[in-house]
């Protein structure tokens, strides 16, 4: 089965990568894999708390990620994967589609500011010639109606 993998992140272009990958695999018999990853400088000055901070944040992107996943099985019939690293961003979705062979295609959201598509877009398009799978940039601004003629 061929997996769309689709970045969970706190940037807003992320709703329209995941409804495109959600769309995508239900019209081709796919599934989608959402990835989330902890950045751990985020727990480095807080060596004591750290363990209590991580679980705070699996938290919440867990929370996160249910309310896509909810739509995702009513609207499109699809049940998503989650899965949570911890590390850097970029080397971590890579890892990720080294680890799973059944990912077929990396899906992300380019924002819609006047400082470019967003550091995931511009690094992981600097790469893409050494990536297992093609990627699919989503524009940030396409209204519903417009992906769902897409997909």
């Amino acid at each position: 089965m061929r997996k769309f993998l689709v970045v969970l992140d706190d940037t807003r272009e992320c709703l329209n990568a995941m409804r495109f990958a959600a769309m995508r695999a239900a019209k081709t018999g796919g599934a989608v894999q959402v990835l989330s990853v902890i950045s751990p400088a985020d727990f480095g000055a807080w060596i004591g708390v750290g363990d209590i901070m991580r679980e705070e944040a699996r938290e919440r992107i867990e929370v996160h990620f249910e309310v896509y996943a909810k739509w995702m099985r009513d609207r499109q019939g699809i049940d998503p994967e989650l899965i949570i690293r911890e590390g850097e961003a970029v080397p971590e979705i890579m890892a990720q589609i080294r680890d799973d062979q059944e990912i077929g295609v990396l899906v992300l959201g380019a924002g819609t500011d006047n400082k470019g598509p967003g550091p995931l877009v511009t690094a992981l398009t600097k790469q893409a010639g050494t990536l297992a799978v093609p990627i699919t940039i989503v524009p940030g601004d396409l209204s519903k109606e417009r992906l769902e003629a897409i997909t």
